[in-house]
């Protein structure tokens, strides 16, 4: 998860391609998400809406976009720590190009509607940013993912006879597992993309929810996480071994934490498109 580590890790990466922080802002801020995200093979029309789904907290802004015809999988959409902004819908609408009904949500709503920031630098955010994490927890995580997974599944666009996948990156990788096991006979996949915190000493530690699962899983482990924190992967290797669920759990070689997305300062672009090649095929084969 966000932390000194993974600043230090970004000013030392950053340095050694000679690009400063300003110097990405102007970079980011210059180029078009679309050309940084390719579009999906075979690429389906979609139609796209910023909609307000209720919750027993309030109204979650969020984005929604499905393919133009049909019901498809739904799969729902953690955000990272700088929550719903524009990376995360072009992330959206490329998968649901691929045929699935995607909702992203702004997991700040309880204190404010996004975006949140403009800006995807942690350590100049970290002030701003903390306080918004620490408004959530174990039991917000559930109650928000049983309110989201049930507005899919009154959309017309949602195939509810299908399970549905979700999917998270860094503080939305452990969100993702408490959805998985929240609701086992929704949730037939859970991708989580450097995620932090999935493996813990504390009780509520997300690995031990999986003998509550029937989800698939893809963990995307980033190269700095691993070397912080080891034996997690091993951990999680066990813990779905023992539940008998399928999980396949590889650390990104080169790719540091934050790297998936295409507007972070670490964004790795080969190794995040092989993640989201995962991603595909564990969707395909796990919510057929």
């Amino acid at each position: 998860m966000c932390d000194e580590r993974t600043d230090a890790d970004t000013t030392k990466y950053l340095r050694a391609r000679e690009m400063t922080r300003r110097q990405f802002g102007a970079v980011s801020a210059g180029a078009g998400l679309a050309m940084l995200l390719p579009r999906a093979a075979n690429a389906q029309a979609v139609t796209e809406s910023e909609v307000d789904v209720p919750t027993p907290d309030g109204v979650a802004d969020s984005y929604f976009v499905h393919p133009a015809g049909g019901a498809h999988p739904g799969v729902l959409i953690w955000p990272d720590a700088f929550g719903l902004r524009p990376a995360k819908r072009q992330m959206a609408k490329r998968l649901a190009e691929s045929g699935y009904s995607v909702l992203v949500v702004n997991q700040y709503y309880r204190s404010q509607r996004a975006p949140i920031t403009d800006s995807t630098n942690f350590a100049e955010l970290r002030e701003v940013l903390m306080p918004l994490m620490g408004t959530l927890s174990p039991e917000t995580h559930v109650t928000d993912a049983r309110a989201f997974v049930s507005f899919l599944d009154s959309q017309a666009s949602v195939d509810s006879n299908r399970k549905m996948g979700t999917m998270g990156y860094c503080m939305g990788g452990p969100i993702t597992m408490r959805t998985a096991a929240a609701l086992p006979d929704r949730i037939g996949a859970g991708a989580s993309f450097h995620g932090g915190g999935l493996v813990t000493d504390q009780p509520d530690s997300p690995h031990l929810l999986v003998p509550q699962m029937t989800a698939h899983y893809l963990f995307a482990i980033a190269e700095n996480d691993d070397q912080s924190q080891p034996a997690a992967k091993d951990v999680l290797r066990e813990a779905f071994a023992d539940a008998g669920l399928p999980a396949e759990i590889e650390v990104y070689e080169g790719a540091l934490h934050g790297w998936c997305p295409p507007d972070t300062q670490v964004y790795h672009e080969a190794q995040a498109e092989r993640a989201w090649s995962r991603l595909l095929a564990l969707f395909e084969s796990a919510l057929s």
